[in-house]
């Protein structure tokens, strides 16, 4: 049986919202400008061709827009004040030429007011920071509801001191509190909190989003905000809560977890009441490369009070998402409103490695069961790229999410849209995309390198068996960053069947990319199959920090004619054969090193199977996507020998089985 993350919960629907894609590299991101108007909700659809209504938004406006006060903003944080006035906190950070959006640079802890649920805002208050050029961040409000008063932690340091080059490295970070007691509309003075930082804590930080305050059992009344931290000379890390117990006037350091920076940690935790009296606590999985599990959301539970975790912090499954702050909140609880168990979880829905690739398509999400599982059918916020998010429930009973967003990069604008739990219902849609399964042998524990289907593309047939169609409009596979797809500076192979009717355009087959690396800029290691109808030839390139080298052949089209490739690597050899017939070779630049010939970074990356990697953030004009069928994708980390490609091409399931990566057999869909 498939391991739980991998299995299709029952009942799911079919993913079939058009499929959004990333752009090609930090680079270019870095280059576009910030979009400052709001992005509209996205439609929602649960087939390929009729789509729903769109989220009936009652609300949505752009509170802090990028270049208005700030070079941008960041790090949404809403609550709902005792009177019904709304607060959105954010991050205003001031661009200088070494720091743009960047947390080391002068930022400050920024506020605007709304008296309309969202509607309006007033102007923008500087809470924290308008007097110095410290960074500021993580801004963590939580009210407490007897008092009326809003207590705001945040974390600060001396990063910018030389504004220069601004750094993390040497400068230390501390917690403090600011108060309000009239809704926002004046704050105290700062109050260092150093009980907040555990002893050889290196990076402390708050939140960021909202915290809560406890309303049954022992500690009824107790105010509860999460935070993170870094140990051991940023080898260890872990999530920690604070509380109050005196309504936010004095705070105690409670909760503390810790973990090795190399594997799974928490960080940039969100919490709520649990029925009985608990805390769920849900976390951002910062494993460091993002590409050993698929699993980016961590969670455990605290059962008194927040004063410790009752269990370390394990995977949370079938939670599509990115490696992203997301928020918690409860919206009903059955001994209060009579009404069942609901909890919400706000992020983005799009599973797959990169902070900046996969930060899209925004979603709500629910828990019947108080966390223990999360439904796979949700509500659309936005179709967009999109990033941090904090949700809060507006006095009218409507659900308020604040959130980052922006052109082709997730963040810079922060934008409000509140909803009701009638159109949440109303715009539900299957949010995890479907898989098709990788069918190599493997350990029992080993995870399958299953392939997550884009734009909905469909089962179809070879030789009285199973393949893969796709329509060229918008179906692709993606392999969302193994280590076990990992061909770095070693022989290896791809195989695969394709048939394609084009006689024009580029038909990506396999293409392996990975997000370039700075300082200097290198070129983006990649490798890729791809058949140009169009230039009349079958195509495969590799690209390496130093260069790119490329192999052709002559184009092997013909309508309903099956087609079967080899690609491979030997040292410095790369080499293209199509059904069985003589390769062609290049021969790769040699470097000076192994990082010369690596063909993937040590950071994320994905493989797509029928597509660029940049759909659908293509150039105009430019349409990369396969149009036809493929069958039989695999990858082995060996060079084949002519006989083992000869038995791959027969079928043969034998062939060097102990360095197979990858088998699409394309069987089944789930």
């Amino acid at each position: 049986m498939l391991p739980l993350s991998e299995r299709r919960p029952p009942g799911a629907r079919r993913f079939a919202l058009s499929a959004w894609l990333c752009a090609l590299s930090l680079a270019v991101l870095a280059a576009v400008a910030l979009a400052v108007t709001p992005t509209s909700p996205a439609v929602a659809s649960t087939t390929a061709t009729t789509a729903t209504p769109p989220l009936a938004t009652q609300v949505s406006t752009t509170p802090f827009k990028a270049r208005e006060n700030y070079y941008c903003t960041r790090i949404p944080a809403v609550v709902t004040g005792r009177t019904g006035v709304l607060l959105a906190f954010a991050e205003g950070r001031t661009r200088l030429v070494a720091t743009g959006c960047n947390d080391v640079g002068d930022n400050d802890l920024v506020l605007k007011r709304s008296l309309d649920g969202g509607a309006t805002w007033q102007d923008l208050q500087v809470v924290v920071g308008g007097s110095d050029e410290l960074a500021h961040g993580n801004p963590a409000p939580v009210v407490d509801a007897v008092t009326g008063r809003i207590t705001l932690l945040y974390s600060s340091s001396d990063w910018n001191r030389d504004a220069s080059k601004p750094s993390r490295k040497g400068y230390e970070r501390t917690v403090h509190a600011v108060h309000s007691m009239d809704g926002g509309v004046t704050w105290s003075a700062s109050v260092p909190q150093p009980q907040l930082k555990g002893a050889g804590w290196g990076w402390v930080s708050t939140g960021p989003g909202h915290g809560i305050q406890l309303s049954r059992g022992q500690h009824h009344g107790r105010l509860i905000v999460p935070g993170d931290h870094t140990a051991g000379g940023d080898t260890t890390a872990g999530g920690q809560l604070y509380f109050s117990d005196d309504g936010g006037l004095t705070w105690a350091l409670g909760a503390t977890s810790s973990a090795g920076k190399t594997g799974a940690y928490p960080a940039e935790l969100t919490v709520a009441e649990t029925v009985d009296g608990g805390l769920y606590v849900n976390a951002r999985n910062s494993e460091p490369t993002r590409c050993r599990t698929n699993e980016h959301r961590l969670e455990t539970v605290s059962t008194d009070g927040g004063g410790s975790f009752a269990a370390p912090f394990t995977p949370v499954a079938n939670l599509d998402t990115s490696p992203v702050f997301g928020s918690l909140l409860r919206l009903h609880a059955e001994d209060k409103d009579g009404k069942p168990n609901r909890l919400l979880y706000s992020g983005a829905s799009r599973l797959g490695p990169s902070p900046l690739e996969d930060r899209r398509e925004l979603a709500v999400r629910s828990s019947y069961d108080e966390g223990k599982t999360w439904k796979t059918v949700g509500t659309l916020v936005s179709g967009a790229r999109t990033g941090y998010s904090d949700l809060t429930v507006l006095p009218n009973g409507s659900i308020g999410v604040l959130y980052e967003t922006a052109g082709n990069i997730p963040h810079g604008n922060l934008v409000f849209t509140a909803f009701t739990e009638q159109a949440m219902k109303d715009s539900e849609t299957e949010l995890r995309r479907p898989r098709t399964a990788d069918t190599r042998d493997r350990a029992p524990q080993e995870p399958g390198n299953h392939a997550v289907i884009h734009g909905g593309a469909q089962l179809g047939e070879r030789n009285g068996g199973k393949a893969m169609e796709f329509d060229g409009t918008d179906d692709y596979l993606r392999l969302v960053c193994s280590p076990t797809l990992r061909v770095e500076d070693q022989d290896f192979t791809v195989t695969a069947w394709f048939k394609h009717d084009a006689t024009t355009g580029t038909l990506p087959i396999i293409w392996a990319y990975g997000m370039p690396g700075t300082d200097p800029l290198k070129k983006g290691r990649h490798f890729s199959v791809r058949a140009e109808p169009g230039a009349g030839v079958l195509r495969a390139t590799v690209g390496t920090d130093i260069g790119s080298t490329e192999v052709t052949l002559p184009s092997a089209d013909g309508k309903d004619v099956w087609h079967h490739v080899v690609f491979k690597r030997q040292g410095l050899t790369i080499s293209l054969a199509v059904d069985g017939g003589p390769a062609a070779t290049a021969t790769m630049p040699a470097g000076t090193s192994a990082t010369d010939r690596n063909l993937t970074p040590a950071a994320e990356f994905n493989i797509h199977v029928g597509a660029r990697p940049d759909f659908p953030n293509q150039p105009a004009g430019v349409a990369e996507l396969f149009r036809g069928t493929l069958d039989d994708v695999r990858l082995f980390g060996t060079a084949l020998t002519e006989a083992e490609a000869a038995s791959v091409k027969a079928g043969s399931l034998e062939v060097a089985k102990d360095k197979e990566r990858l088998r699409l057999g394309f069987s089944t869909i789930w």
